[in-house]
């Protein structure tokens, strides 16, 4: 059996024998590449005859052979378009996402994409002579690839032809109107910037790209030139720190005056509120004394008068009586009573008119009361008959109850 193992066929040696890979009968080698072709044709006629245009790019159609060739208007949008093959027709792309240029002194970044390209930093000449480094930013797209193609070409063109030959002279020419120090200005260089941005636009406008930002992101002197800017600046800022302290005092040196008056006017006020309270409470009281001793005088005058009325009325005629029911009330309920019925002083309880004259009643007569004299003595009261004889118990002392206290009026004539 003969060796189909050898060093031609990719075999090694290992222990005396050899190892490879076994040879493939000629009939099954081109039965492959056949396969393989075939497989590959019809890939190979579709790619040749469709064109894919991503979803952020555009398509520009470019016929070379026929009637209609040149560079047709229509613009393709994503998806698979139908060209001529073999080179008759070609489907130039052009980016639809914003773009971006920085110009900077940095280097470039690695593995950056077409749609972020560097360039140098654009070198200005201030006005007043100076050279300055700039960091830019370019922010800018494509709004009409037909003008593109035709002024700009396909490709990259539109960056290497269109906006880096702009961008760094428009710059120049808008950003060199500023002195070296309004770079230090925001709002100067923002104008300028803005400026420079517009007179892109301008440029690029009709040949179908459109300039969304320009941005100055850092600016650089020469050594010396920054040195001198720094230490002038730091003067400056030094001169406005001291201005500013300045105000600063005065301002805190107002604050604490209006802080001092506030108190001031505080106090006044409290005090002012203190005395009014004061003045408020004391016309209070002068008010509530006033009326009571109006309301007092009021009262001791009805008093008065109604003791004058009483006394008038006591002046009356058959007051007397009155005044005799009443001491005759005090003798009511007494069981026994012993008075002495002999003598001037001697009482008779069964004499009425007796009875009457020593409670001061005054029988008959006119309407006036004429009270007894003090000079006067009644006259014994009369001896009163004998009645049966009564046997005399022996007296027994009773406390008679004090007598009421009767106001005399006093004497007046009565006029008969």
């Amino acid at each position: 059996m003969p060796d189909r193992f050898s060093d031609q066929d990719g075999g090694k040696e290992r222990g005396g024998r050899h190892f490879g890979l076994p040879k493939l009968p000629r009939r099954v080698v081109w039965f492959g590449c056949l396969l393989v072709v075939l497989l590959l044709l019809p890939w190979l006629f579709i790619y040749s005859i469709f064109a894919y245009v991503a979803p952020n790019e555009y398509g520009i159609k470019e016929v070379k052979v026929g009637v209609d060739r040149g560079i047709h208007e229509e613009v393709y949008t994503a998806g698979y378009s139908f060209i001529k093959p073999f080179g008759l027709e070609k489907m130039h792309k052009f980016p639809r996402q914003v773009q971006v240029l920085e110009l900077t002194t940095m280097e470039a970044a690695a593995g950056n994409s077409p749609s972020h390209a560097y360039d140098r930093a654009a070198k200005i000449q201030t006005s007043d002579g100076f050279f300055v480094d700039l960091d830019v930013t370019i922010l800018y797209g494509i709004v009409d690839p037909y003008k593109v193609m035709t002024t700009l070409g396909p490709g990259l063109l539109y960056l290497t032809n269109g906006i880096e030959p702009k961008a760094e002279p428009v710059l120049k020419q808008a950003l060199g109107e500023l002195n070296i120090e309004d770079f230090y200005n925001s709002t100067k260089r923002v104008e300028k910037t803005d400026k420079a941005k517009a007179a892109l636009d301008a440029e690029l406008s009709p040949k179908g790209m459109r300039i969304d930002q320009v941005l100055v992101r850092y600016f650089k002197y020469s050594d010396e030139i920054q040195k001198n800017i720094e230490s002038r600046k730091l003067q400056d800022q030094l001169v406005f720190k001291n201005q500013a302290e300045g105000k600063a005092n005065t301002e805190e040196a107002a604050t604490k005056k209006a802080k001092q008056e506030g108190e001031m006017q505080v106090k006044i006020t409290l005090q002012e509120g203190e005395a009014y309270k004061t003045e408020k409470t004391a016309e209070t009281d002068l008010y509530t004394r006033k009326r009571g001793a109006e309301a007092k005088l009021l009262v001791k005058t009805a008093e008065a008068e109604a003791m004058e009325l009483k006394n008038e009325a006591m002046q009356l005629l058959g007051y007397d009586r009155k005044v005799a029911i009443e001491m005759a009330k005090l003798l009511d309920g007494i069981e026994w009573l012993v008075v002495p019925t002999g003598g001037p002083q001697g009482v008779n309880p069964l004499d009425l008119q007796s009875m009457l004259k020593l409670f001061g009643v005054q029988s008959g007569g006119p309407a006036g009361i004429v009270a007894p004299k003090k000079s006067e003595t009644p006259p014994p009261p009369k001896p009163p008959e004998s009645p049966p004889s009564i046997p005399n118990p022996a007296p027994t002392p009773v406390a008679a109850p004090p007598a009421a206290p009767v106001e005399t009026a006093p004497e007046k004539e009565v006029s008969k």
